[in-house]
């Protein structure tokens, strides 16, 4: 889709309070006139951003740091790592000692360097611990693993929820992780309450994942919120295993379905109009067993987007679920772009509120744009 005229834009955001009110028709005006607005948004957004031109990481040659915000560019200039062995030949045998030595309100990047092992620990890294990588080995990745689901039961002996059943949480702004393995094993029993299990949880926001692998069954991987960047990383789950608020890019990423009948891979819960998130793949792989959806509508404004991905059979050809929820068809935005596979090769059978994308409705999505990464992105 072009950009819009100054006209068509007046045009669009004319008052309607004197509109006489038809349902069906006001529904789909409304509609319409959100989706291009939406679509008009991101594309002034990423006409900014590209004409500044900038890497995301420039070391100018006395070694100033030149693109990064203010606060990332004095921590990445002030970088220091510790070693975490469980052989004891590190500074700390855990990465709860590890993260524990860190001044709280941490101003510098810290890095912990974690060598091979399985480390059973429940990991919270708390709003006051910014800047903290969590760095493994490419060969061997250290895995943190736990079994707690939404019904296991906590310190005060109430269920810790879905929130709270992840084997690592952050809520720590400018967070990376770097050939790192995050588990929850508990299994995913179809028809029982209370099966969420998360393996991480993301609440900071400007955060990167890199190489990283997340297993689970129901509920794997929590994008609650923020800006967030995943680049060759590796999802294995069977209900709903991507969901949450997040505005995030995932690009090259493998997503593995374990689905026993009729499973959700992305469950995004936008539940406001005017909130700037969703999630976006980018020349991913959606494979496995089971049969899935794309994406289910967790939020009446649920936003998904995949372009360039490799679709496997195991893609339903509705593509997309409301959740058994007609109203959610009228605001939520589903699109594919140039996807590929034997799940992309029939889109005759999409839901009719799918969206299939032109290049400029497309473009503000496929890069690291999307996520503001021209500011915070650090390359690994």
């Amino acid at each position: 889709m072009a950009s819009l005229s100054h006209l068509q834009l007046s045009l669009l955001l004319l008052p309607l309070f004197n509109l006489p009110f038809v349902s069906s028709s006001w529904s789909t005006f409304e509609r319409e006139r959100d989706y291009s607005n939406w679509i008009s948004w991101n594309l002034k957004n990423y006409q900014q951003r590209a004409t500044r031109k900038v890497e995301s990481l420039v070391e100018a040659p006395a070694g100033r740091i030149k693109a990064l915000d203010g606060k990332l560019r004095r921590a990445e200039m002030n970088r220091v790592r510790i070693w975490v062995c469980q052989k004891g030949t590190g500074d700390f045998k855990t990465i709860t000692e590890a993260l524990n030595s860190i001044a709280l309100y941490n101003k510098r990047r810290v890095i912990l360097m974690i060598k091979p092992g399985v480390f059973r620990e429940k990991i919270s890294i708390p709003g006051t611990l910014p800047f903290v990588t969590l760095s493994g080995d490419a060969s061997d990745p250290p895995t943190i693993t736990g079994n707690d689901t939404a019904s296991v039961s906590g310190s005060d002996g109430m269920p810790l929820g879905t929130f709270h059943s992840a084997t690592v949480a952050v809520d720590a702004n400018y967070f990376v992780a770097i050939n790192m393995k995050f588990e929850n094993t508990a299994p995913h029993e179809i028809g029982s309450p209370g099966g969420q299990g998360v393996a991480l949880r993301i609440s900071g926001t400007k955060a990167g994942f890199y190489n990283c692998s997340f297993y689970g069954t129901q509920d794997t991987l929590y994008d609650h919120k923020g800006l967030h960047y995943f680049n060759n990383c590796f999802f294995q789950g069977s209900v709903d295993f991507i969901f949450g608020y997040g505005r995030s890019l995932y690009e090259s990423c493998y997503l593995n379905s374990i689905a026993k009948k009729v499973a959700s891979v992305t469950a995004q819960k936008r539940t406001n109009a005017s909130l700037a998130s969703g999630f976006s793949f980018k020349d991913s792989v959606v494979t496995g067993s089971g049969r899935v959806y794309l994406g289910r509508a967790w939020g009446d404004y649920s936003r998904v987007v995949f372009s360039y991905t490799f679709l496997d059979k195991i893609v339903l050809p509705q593509g997309w679920s409301d959740w058994g929820d007609q109203k959610r068809d009228l605001g939520v935005y589903y699109g594919e772009y140039k996807c590929s596979g034997p799940g992309a090769a029939n889109l005759t059978e999409r839901v009719p509120w799918a969206r299939m994308l032109t290049y400029e409705d497309a473009k503000p999505f496929i890069g690291t744009h999307y996520v503001e990464g021209d500011t915070w992105l650090v390359r690994p």
